[in-house]
């Protein structure tokens, strides 16, 4: 049998998704409606966030229930963030799609701006698994050293402070105050909030702070503990699990065309962390040879298409890069 090229390889990957596309597009004629879809998957996962809220502010269901729940919906937020980026949803309708595209940001306050994640994200397609993929870089991608690989996959504001300095040299056109400035005001709202609570109890343990402060810091922070569980908890939950599998599944560097910029993980290991990036590892890799699909329908015809990846030189669970600081070895 002759072996294929690269080229050869990822033109019959995209050719095998954009058939199954379109058999699923045939199959399913309510697919053609895909501003509708993606506005009421939106507000399903919006009334679904605010409920669990206000079903734990009537106690009806415990603080933990609220985080799971509430980090599930914010994760589907994500995935329209994502094809909202890549004008997916109402591209000739500019108040519908900045509608949703703020609505998304408000379901995930602990990131930047998705209309400047957007040039983040298109440059992310032409750069992947090199030095100048910010967006990667941003989340831990390409980190060696376990313990600030984490540090940066669970604590987006510190991992751009700490690599700030080494970005500088690496990466072209790079600026702190950029980046940082894309976050105002709902990511700084939700930083200023999650470390007011932090160093409120870790002073509190030394001085009684919950008994000597006046009643007007204690409604505050009475306020900001209630956002901690229906907001803040969960998405630090929802963006840890994404981080992980994104900088896990992107290589990072050795990188010469599209077959090697990502593998597929389809390991029960990454099982837990899928479920608060909704089954992110299994297939954004399919995005990265059809970038102009909505999520849902990467969902669909993944099954079949994973299957054309092995056939053509994808890689799946390649642990090694994970070990090895994600490089990719031919």
């Amino acid at each position: 049998m002759t072996q294929l090229s690269a080229k050869q390889n990822i033109q019959a990957i995209v050719k095998a998704i954009k058939a199954e596309e379109a058999l699923l597009r045939q199959k399913y004629p309510l697919l053609a409606h895909q501003n509708t879809l993606g506005l009421i998957i939106l507000l399903l996962s919006l009334s679904a966030l605010i409920g669990v809220g206000v079903l734990y502010y009537l106690a009806l269901i415990p603080a933990w229930v609220c985080i799971v729940l509430a980090a599930i919906a914010a994760s589907i937020s994500h995935e329209l963030e994502h094809d909202l980026i890549h004008k997916q949803y109402f591209s000739n309708q500019p108040f519908m799609h900045n509608f949703m595209m703020l609505t998304v940001w408000l379901m995930r306050p602990n990131t930047i701006s998705p209309w400047y994640r957007r040039k983040m994200h298109l440059h992310h397609h032409k750069t992947s698994g090199t030095q100048q993929d910010l967006e990667e870089r941003l989340v831990g991608n390409g980190i060696k050293n376990p313990f600030l690989r984490a540090l940066v996959i669970v604590d987006g504001l510190l991992g751009l402070i700490i690599s700030t300095k080494r970005f500088r040299k690496e990466i072209n056109g790079f600026s702190f105050s950029s980046v940082f400035n894309a976050g105002f005001p709902i990511a700084t709202a939700y930083f200023a909030i999650l470390y007011s609570v932090i160093v409120f109890h870790i002073v509190d343990l030394f001085i009684p702070l919950s008994l000597n402060s006046p009643s007007w810091v204690l409604s505050i922070m009475n306020v900001f503990e209630f956002l901690m569980v229906v907001l803040i908890v969960p998405n630090i939950i929802r963006s840890s699990s994404l981080n992980f599998v994104t900088s896990s599944m992107h290589y990072y560097g050795g990188v010469n065309n599209m077959l090697e910029q990502t593998h597929v993980l389809t390991s029960r290991l990454f099982m837990p962390f899928h479920l608060f990036c909704f089954n992110f590892g299994k297939t954004h890799t399919i995005h990265h040879f059809v970038p102009n699909q909505p999520f849902y329908l990467r969902q669909m015809l993944s099954k079949k298409i994973l299957k054309v990846m092995a056939q053509h030189n994808v890689r799946f669970n390649d642990f090694d890069s994970i070990k090895n600081a994600n490089a990719y070895k031919a």
